[in-house]
C-alpha cells in the first residue's frame, strides 16, 4: 500500500471532520473487584490493547508528581480507567501491564513506564511507542496523535488543554475527563491498527 505523503504543514491546515472517539457507553472506570476482574478477562483475551496514563500535574517550582493517578486500557469497542487511589488492589493492572504476550501501544509513554515502576513496581512489558516508531528521517521529535490521525484517518483529533491539565487524581472523574482519558488509549490502538495494516512504517516529513 503507497505511502499518503501529507507534510505537517498541510495536516495543521486541513480542515478535516472530527476524530468521532469512544463512545461514553463503552467506558468503564474501575473501581471494584468484579471491574478488575471483568477487565482483566477482556483485555487479557485481546493481542494488542491502547495504553496511556494520566497524572496530576504539578504547578510549583520542584514539586513531585504523585502520579500516575490514572490508567488507560483500550480494546477496539471498551476502555478501561484505572484510577489508582480507587483500586482494590493492582494485581489485576500489574497482570495485564506485565504480560510478555500482550502488546501494550500508545504515544510518549516514556514517563508513563518510570512513574508506574517507581510508584507502584510495575514492570511493563511488551509495549510499543508510536510516537518513535512512526518518526521518520525527516521529523524532529516524536510523533503526536493528532499527526497520526490526521494521516491514516484524514480527521482531526480534537484535545482540550484545559481537560488534559486538570486533576486527575478527584474520586470523581467529569464524563468529559473519562472521555479524554479514555481516547488517548483507544485512539492510540485504532492508529497502530491503520499502521499494521499499511505497511507504510514512518510518516513521511
Amino acid at each position: 500500500m503507497s505511502d499518503v505523503v501529507l507534510n505537517r504543514t498541510s495536516l495543521r491546515a486541513a480542515a478535516f471532520p472530527a476524530y468521532p472517539g469512544i463512545a461514553i457507553a463503552n467506558v468503564r472506570l474501575v473501581d471494584s473487584q468484579a471491574l478488575c476482574g471483568e477487565a482483566l478477562d477482556v483485555l487479557m483475551a485481546a493481542d494488542v490493547i491502547g495504553f496511556d496514563s494520566e497524572s496530576k500535574p504539578t504547578f510549583r517550582q520542584g514539586e513531585a508528581s504523585t502520579g500516575p493517578h490514572l490508567v488507560q486500557l483500550a480494546t477496539e469497542t471498551r476502555a478501561y480507567l484505572f484510577q489508582v487511589s480507587r483500586l482494590p488492589g493492582i494485581d489485576e493492572l500489574k497482570a495485564i501491564l506485565e504480560s510478555p504476550r500482550l502488546l501494550k501501544v500508545g504515544f510518549g509513554l516514556g514517563n508513563d513506564r518510570s512513574a508506574l515502576r517507581s510508584r507502584l513496581g510495575i514492570e511493563i512489558d511488551k509495549v510499543l511507542d508510536l510516537g518513535e516508531v512512526l518518526r521518520g528521517p525527516g521529523h524532529r521529535g516524536t510523533v503526536g496523535a493528532k499527526v497520526a490521525v490526521a494521516h491514516f484517518f484524514a480527521q482531526t483529533l480534537q484535545k482540550s488543554r484545559k481537560i488534559g491539565t486538570s486533576n486527575w487524581a478527584t474520586a470523581r472523574l467529569s464524563e468529559r475527563q473519562q472521555l479524554y482519558a479514555a481516547n488517548d488509549a483507544h485512539v492510540a490502538l485504532q492508529i497502530y491498527r491503520a499502521w499494521a495494516a499499511s505497511g507504510s512504517g514512518a510518516l513521511p516529513e
